[in-house]
């Protein structure tokens, strides 16, 4: 099945997982919608989609204000008339700590961006497929949203809300022709993760390492592709066993 011309509209692809998937959809023949909060990260990432003979926009937003979001849906639409795949993927991760040692403020924000911006991402993008009546959306958990997560606890209760969401939205959406699923990836080495100890072969699970961010856009490449035409609801983890 050809992914040629179909538009995806993917945040946080300035960086890490986002960029990676943002390479593999422009791979697959798509025109791809760079989002991102940091202007020269999303410009280099759109940048090398170029140099790769791939097509698209970059467009800066914050995923926590609605705004952002309701500007850039509206920027795609006039762009390319609709959104067939939504790779729903924005994220900051905290410092680690114990819960107690956590601050309302860091709470505030880890929800405000993770949770609350994965919502508003839904929200906007649905409506847009469900006036074409199709449509496919990725959210990205992490395995932080299916058990614990020591010293990460607001970050594993935004990803929990995630999962919660992406069941929800897919059994209410499916009817309408668009599927949502949610990814779970385990330690995947990013700018985001730099500041953690990704040694650690307990946490890496028993392949005995972290992820590269291409083998996470691999199974985002799958699910957005008509070969995964069946899968609605899935929560798939992409850990190395860690879960199992």
């Amino acid at each position: 099945m050809t992914m040629k011309n179909k538009v995806a509209v993917i945040t946080g692809a300035g960086s890490g997982i986002g960029r990676s998937v943002s390479f593999k959809l422009a791979e697959q023949g798509m025109r791809v919608v760079v989002v991102d909060l940091d202007h020269k990260r999303g410009e280099e990432t759109l940048a090398f989609v170029k140099e790769k003979g791939g097509e698209g926009i970059f467009i800066k937003a914050d995923v926590s204000k609605n705004g952002d979001l309701e500007k850039y849906v509206s920027t795609v639409r006039e762009k390319y008339g609709r959104i067939d795949v939504f790779v729903n993927n924005a994220a900051i991760l905290n410092q680690p700590a114990l819960l107690a040692d956590h601050s309302e403020e860091m709470f505030d924000q880890i929800i405000a961006v993770n949770l609350k911006g994965a919502f508003l991402g839904l929200k906007h993008v649905l409506n847009v497929m469900e006036k074409q009546k199709s449509g496919v959306i990725i959210n990205s958990a992490s395995t932080g949203g299916i058990h614990s997560t020591p010293y990460l606890s607001v970050y594993a209760a935004a990803k929990h809300g995630i999962v919660g969401l992406t069941k929800t939205s897919a059994v209410e959406y499916g009817p309408l022709g668009i599927r949502i699923n949610a990814i779970c990836p385990g330690g995947v080495i990013t700018n985001m993760t730099k500041h953690l100890d990704m040694s650690d072969s307990e946490q890496n699970g028993p392949l005995g390492r972290p992820a590269n961010p291409e083998e996470i856009a691999n199974v985002v490449s799958f699910l957005a592709s008509d070969e995964a035409s069946y899968m609605n609801g899935s929560i798939v983890t992409i850990d190395g066993g860690l879960t199992a």
